[in-house]
């Protein structure tokens, strides 16, 4: 087992910090969603008191609340220990910059490959070399794109938890056109007075 050397913006002296190893990050990452899967059944079969299987579609919603649920408190967690020794964000394209960057990095180690914004409140974050999918292949094209979308909730759940910690509520949605690229579009939602 090999432990990589911390980049910046790690603090090597805090006596806090806690280091995880990459392929264990990776492989966590991997078996969160089959887990969820399996969660999602015995929970329904257990709250049913009977065994009734979901039905597609329910299954899959129960897995994207959950993973969705994961990543927001992921997401809360990371800016929360790592925006502190930070001075306050201006305004909303810094918060997404600082998620590109920073946060993008202590995650997946690299940063955001594009970043593209409307100035409206819509931003554009693309990843052509997505972690979690550089290790996956399928049998067909179709089938990858189908199979992968569940890898990219938790990733979701990360972006939402981060810029809901910054004071920011927004929907993120994710896609692949291929793997092992990944894009997520950013909605910010903005309260009326």
């Amino acid at each position: 087992m090999s432990f990589e050397t911390p980049l910046p913006p790690y603090n090597a002296s805090d006596p806090h910090a806690t280091f995880l190893n990459a392929s264990c990050f990776d492989l966590l990452l991997i078996e969160m969603v089959p887990f969820a899967h399996r969660l999602a059944e015995q929970l329904t079969a257990e709250r049913a008191g009977v065994t009734t299987r979901l039905d597609e579609e329910e299954q899959r919603e129960a897995v994207f609340r959950r993973l969705d649920h994961l990543g927001y408190r992921v997401g809360q967690g990371l800016v929360e220990r790592f925006s502190r020794d930070r001075p306050r964000f201006t305004d909303t394209l810094d918060m997404i910059k600082f998620l590109c960057k920073d946060i993008w990095t202590l995650v997946f180690r690299k940063q955001i490959d594009n970043l593209k914004t409307n100035h409206r409140g819509v931003y554009v974050l693309t990843d052509h070399s997505f972690r979690p999918f550089a290790r996956m292949s399928m049998a067909s094209p179709s089938e990858t794109l189908v199979r992968v979308q569940p890898f990219l909730w938790f990733p979701c759940g990360i972006i939402r938890g981060a810029l809901a910690s910054m004071g920011i509520e927004a929907t993120v949605q994710a896609e692949t056109a291929e793997v092992p690229g990944a894009t997520f579009q950013i909605k910010t939602i903005t309260t009326k007075s």
